[in-house]
């Protein structure tokens, strides 16, 4: 039996065409009843995917009309990754932080506002599959016939991103993927051109002093096991060793030291090389309000800070990165209240924005009414009351309904917002308060609110076209306003 055809790369977002087609000409062409018949096996951790606890799935397919078998596994293994909603607890020894309190389950933290690193528990995992080919010796054999020793593929990580289908793949003898590094989405420095975190947002981005946020990326990935590497030439464990943040006044001079946040167990990341996917994709809290508290140069220069830069680096102390800039914006000048939106991205992570311009928020209202009957009935003698009697209201289901608007924006923007149209997970993220009340009150639905956008199309706006570039979006609170049962 040979394998045919698989994926061309062995890191690969699960949203996609996952192709495996194996073969056994001798055995389709003299023998009966034959079927291909693949194991799916899925672990954490790549050395201990073939174990027997980790067959998810038997699949058996009959050959076509060219004598193969094709397996689609994409429907399987889709179930076996999911995104990150909470912080993260690796092997009750790596932790999380949110304002220095280690994520437990009985104190647990969004992901959106840690302090330093998380590893991931849900966005990746390994895979293998284990061919055999079924089938009968005679056509009135009853016993069906297998090799003792099956074809094993090699073991692939994948993460719960999704392809569009005008992502270019590469094809090499009929093996085709979705090469990382033509979107630079691995970091490193490969074909001149520095590496970018996981999200098609632009390099420049604003945020409040109060807002949160994450950049997540790929780490501990070497060409012979994931096809991809990060890190330079010249690195040795192929992995994120730190992030430096740079602060900057208005002026373009650094205030403060180089704030540099290495990637370690300590401060909630891995630095040893290993092969459990949880260290495959990591976060990092970059935005204002996650740097509260921990970092003392931020909390001595916040309020003078206009801008500031984030940059990766690999083992060698080697930026592998783009400088990803953040700019400091104030409250609006006209008194709006300002929106931040967080939306699952294409590659399975977050992307946020905060909207600061004019927003509405409105109530719709569906009432069910019924007629109530005056006075008392059921008494030794009939009594009237004001308050009893005539239409009354049964049910009221409220709605929550905000519209949003942007502040003008260029191009580059407007297409990476038809990532949040099209996102099917969006969140409403509320600013740190100062932590005054968390302690007291804690922080469940305080910071992460579900809503959904409702704006049904969305046209791509150029300079050229609409000379000043503008979106108003429809959202709408997933959790109807509780009332009263009658």
């Amino acid at each position: 039996m040979i394998i045919e055809q698989k994926p061309l790369y062995k890191t690969l977002p699960v949203g996609q065409d996952i192709i495996f087609t194996v073969s056994d000409n001798t055995i389709v062409a003299n023998n009966f009843n034959v079927k291909f018949t693949a194991q799916v096996f899925v672990n954490k951790d790549m050395s201990g995917v073939y174990q027997t606890s980790s067959l998810v799935a038997t699949l058996k397919v009959t050959p076509n009309n060219k004598g193969v078998g094709i397996f689609s596994l994409q429907p399987i293994l889709d179930s076996y990754v999911s995104p990150q909603y909470q912080g993260t607890d690796f092997d009750s020894v790596i932790f999380s932080t949110y304002k220095g309190t280690a994520y437990s389950d009985d104190n647990p933290h969004p992901i959106h506002l840690i302090d330093k690193y998380s590893n991931n528990v849900n966005n990746t995992t390994y895979f293998g599959i284990s061919f055999n080919v079924e089938y009968y010796d005679t056509a009135t054999s009853t016993t069906p016939i297998s090799f003792v020793k099956p074809i094993l593929s090699e073991q692939y990580l994948i993460f719960n991103g999704v392809l569009d289908y005008d992502d270019v793949l590469q094809s090499i003898d009929g093996n085709f993927g979705y090469n990382l590094n033509k979107d630079k989405l691995v970091l490193n420095n490969y074909y001149g051109e520095l590496g970018k975190f996981l999200t098609n947002a632009p390099l420049i981005q604003y945020a409040q002093l109060t807002d949160y946020g994450t950049f997540s990326f790929l780490n501990f990935l070497n060409t012979s096991t994931n096809s991809f590497e990060i890190g330079t030439p010249s690195s040795v464990d192929h992995k994120v060793q730190f992030i430096k943040i740079r602060l900057y006044d208005r002026t373009g001079s650094q205030l403060g030291s180089d704030i540099q946040i290495n990637c370690t167990g300590a401060n909630g990341g891995f630095e040893y090389n290993n092969d459990n996917s949880m260290t495959n994709l990591m976060y990092l809290g970059v935005f204002p309000a996650n740097l509260d508290g921990w970092s003392t140069d931020w909390d001595t220069h916040k309020a003078n800070v206009s801008y500031y830069t984030i940059i990766a680096y690999d083992d060698q102390e080697v930026a592998i990165s783009q400088t990803y800039t953040i700019n400091v914006i104030g409250n609006s000048c006209k008194g709006f209240e300002s929106i931040r939106l967080t939306w699952l991205n294409q590659y399975g992570t977050w992307d946020y924005y905060t909207f600061k311009k004019k927003s509405i928020k409105s109530l719709q209202t569906n009432r069910t009414s019924y007629t109530q009957l005056s006075g008392t009935w059921n008494e030794s003698k009939y009594k009237t009351y004001g308050y009893k009697g005539g239409k009354k209201n049964f049910r009221v289901n409220t709605k929550q309904l905000i519209t949003v608007n942007t502040d003008f924006i260029n191009e580059d923007e407007a297409v990476w917002f038809e990532n949040l149209v099209n996102s099917t997970d969006v969140y409403m993220l509320n600013g740190y308060d100062g932590g005054t009340s968390d302690n007291n009150f804690g922080i469940t639905n305080k910071y992460v609110e579900p809503i959904t956008v409702t704006t049904s199309s969305y046209t791509r706006k150029t300079k050229a076209n609409d000379k000043l570039i503008q979106y108003t979006f429809q959202l709408e609170k997933t959790h109807n306003k509780r009332s009263h049962s009658v």
